[in-house]
């Protein structure tokens, strides 16, 4: 297969959907074979703030001269995002290759691996060829039955856990917790951010259970300026950084400050014009932090809210955090067939503050012009899949190919 077969083949395994579990996943790096010994293996976990710990760590470590490589989702533009070496994306060639290699493996598989699956036993081919020094991993659905468990790291981080994905992970913070806390391995060092209670409470148990050491990180990092903006952003580097020390990796304060100065990730309060900010927030929780940055950056100004937001999250919790800094809402009609309709998304805003100006708009152009022409600075928000269809088009790329929620 060329890449966009690959790629074509890859996104039809969406039709066996989200299956969480470690049964096909260890099959595929065991048949491949994967072999990642000798390297470190950093584990993050969490419901917001885990991508930009693993873009800060994975940033740190290549300013300190360590060859990295760094596995993430969902993508934004492309699929070649999710899996990078040394800051590289994954080339096409090696998207091709790989996946007509899997394809081939597990033509006659019952049950037949996931697109999720399949894309991680892929990064981790690439990344076991590749000579590297540390390996920074993002769950991509909770934690204990995700692909990227299967693989033994030498330290498991945490992030803010909060409601999202209820679907899967449970409707109380317990269960979501529970889930999350299962990258938590036996005698393996846990650093963990500032938690919630109930989920604290988790990790603990957790931790105590398999013997592992535990580090609650609660400070700051405020030694140097930091390319991401939000004070949250500050704590993420708190953990970043303690994960780095709990792998045992040695770095000094000039790349770790060189590292934060650099740190790129997308849709992270992303500035991409004096008047627009795009961000990805997708649960009422990162719209509550989002809020909180937009008025540490704006103060009271208020924005062009442009708003999408996939039709199984939390739309009025969304919208009730958002709506405090907005003067008005433009509601664009998108691509994903899975993003909620503009219309349901007008009622929301309607029965929270009848009196908010909101408007829907059938094209994403047609909005982007509207929100121009205002006198308020822009935000965009609401989804990931959302701000990478935002990003293709203000890059004049064309559509990538339809994700699915990991």
């Amino acid at each position: 297969m060329n890449y966009r077969e690959a790629l074509a083949w890859l996104y039809s395994l969406q039709r066996f959907g989200i299956k969480l579990g470690l049964e096909n996943i260890r099959r595929l790096l065991a048949e491949l074979p994967v072999d990642l010994r000798g390297t470190r293996v950093i584990h993050v976990a969490g419901t917001n703030g885990k991508g930009s710990v693993c873009a800060m760590i994975d940033s740190i470590c290549r300013a300190q001269g360590y060859r990295t490589a760094l596995f993430i989702s969902p993508h934004l533009v492309t699929f070649r995002e999710r899996i990078r070496v040394n800051g590289e994306m994954i080339f096409e060639d090696a998207v091709a290759n790989g996946l007509t290699l899997i394809r081939d493996l597990i033509a006659d598989w019952d049950p037949h691996p996931t697109f999720f699956e399949v894309t991680t036993a892929l990064a981790l081919k690439y990344f076991a060829e590749a000579k590297l020094d540390i390996v920074i991993l993002e769950t991509g659905l909770g934690g204990r039955l995700d692909a990227t468990n299967a693989v033994q790291s030498d330290v498991s981080a945490i992030a803010p856990i909060d409601f999202d994905h209820e679907k899967w992970l449970g409707d109380s913070l317990e269960k979501i917790a529970t889930e999350k806390a299962g990258i938590i391995k036996s005698n393996i060092p846990v650093v963990c951010s500032s938690q919630q209670i109930e989920a604290e409470k988790v990790i603990r148990a957790r931790a105590a259970e398999c013997e592992a050491p535990l580090q609650f990180v609660t400070e700051s990092y405020d030694c140097s300026p930091i390319a991401l903006p939000g004070q949250h952003q500050k704590q993420n580097a708190a953990v970043a950084i303690a994960a780095i020390h709990a792998a045992n990796i040695d770095i000094d304060d000039k790349a770790i400050a060189r590292g934060l100065a650099t740190v790129e990730c997308p849709a992270r309060f992303q500035k991409w014009d004096e008047r627009t900010i795009i961000d990805g927030a997708h649960n009422p929780s990162a719209a509550r932090v989002l809020a909180k940055t937009w008025r540490e950056i704006f103060s009271d100004q208020r924005a062009t809210l442009i708003l999408a937001v996939l039709s199984d999250k939390n739309l009025r919790g969304i919208c009730e955090e958002l709506v405090l800094i907005a003067s008005s809402v433009l509601l664009p009609k998108i691509r994903s067939e899975r993003a909620a309709p503009p219309e349901t998304l007008a009622k929301v805003l309607s029965s929270i503050t009848p009196s908010l100006p909101h408007s829907i708009v059938p094209s994403l152009g047609g909005t982007l012009d509207l929100a121009r022409a205002k006198q308020n600075p822009n935000l965009i928000t609401g989804s990931l899949h959302f701000a990478g269809e935002v990003l293709a088009h203000l890059h004049g790329e064309p559509a990538a190919f339809e994700e699915c929620e990991q």
